[in-house]
């Protein structure tokens, strides 16, 4: 029987790199490589970066899987990661099908962690589902965004007796959750932060645990516009970004 494992990277230092995770790297015979353009060709390098250096005893091999970009014109936004959800659904169940042994054990390497904000465990357990492809999967998890944040920046991303709420950019910008303390956001591309009344405390981080990592705190009046200065000049300059942050009310 085909076997897959989902393994949580980390959240871009292979330092992150767990036990379990190596563990899992020396028993996969073929990695799938997201195919995501040149601009994230260091997201791919990273991927193989790790497996040149956790992989010591089994043989392997790289098949790229084309990732299909996501309409940007929508009316609805569930409906439209759907979508493109589906497309991603059908070229890993082709590439199950065709670049996978019967008895081969894929590999998906997930940055940070496979169960936060990422999409691979329901795109792989839709495919499991149809019974079209005979095939068992685990999953390893790894170090996210989110703890490797907090970590850089030193804080606990409780408060005692409080709750931590997750959420998107595009959640906070409709308001700051009423019943929330400690707000961790993640896919902030357009930087509801700035949009936020009121006095907030953010830590915020660029390429956590990398060579490129940036790290700014304090409060938001005083950081918002280094931080949008920041984040625009590091997405142009590599083509990419990937930042979180933790965002709350200071303590009375």
């Amino acid at each position: 029987m085909r076997k897959i494992l989902i393994i949580g990277m980390g959240a871009g230092n292979p330092d992150y790199m767990t036990v379990q995770a190596i563990d899992a790297l020396n028993k996969v015979d073929v990695f799938f490589i997201p195919d995501k353009g040149t601009e994230k060709a260091a997201l791919r390098k990273l991927r193989t970066d790790i497996c040149a250096r956790f992989i010591k005893t089994k043989a392997h091999r790289f098949v790229e899987m084309p990732v299909p970009k996501r309409a940007e014109d929508f009316f609805d936004y569930k409906s439209n990661v759907a979508d493109w959800h589906a497309e991603i659904e059908t070229n890993y169940a082709r590439l199950l099908r065709e670049a996978l042994g019967e008895n081969e054990c894929a590999g998906f390497l997930v940055w940070g962690d496979p169960a936060i904000y990422d999409s691979t465990l329901r795109i792989i357990e839709k495919i499991r589902t149809r019974d079209e492809i005979e095939f068992d999967y685990q999953v390893i998890p790894g170090i996210s965004a989110v703890q490797a944040l907090a970590a850089r920046h030193r804080v606990p991303l409780n408060r005692i007796g409080e709750s931590i709420h997750i959420t998107t950019g595009r959640k906070l910008a409709g308001g700051y959750p009423a019943d929330a303390d400690s707000v961790v956001v993640m896919l902030d591309g357009e930087q509801a932060f700035q949009k936020l009344a009121g006095e907030f405390e953010i830590y915020w981080g660029a390429y956590v645990g990398t060579d490129e990592e940036v790290l700014v705190s304090g409060q938001l009046p005083d950081v918002a516009n280094e931080i949008a200065a920041i984040r625009a000049e590091r997405r142009k300059r590599n083509g990419w970004i990937m930042d979180s942050y933790l965002i709350r009310r200071p303590e009375k």
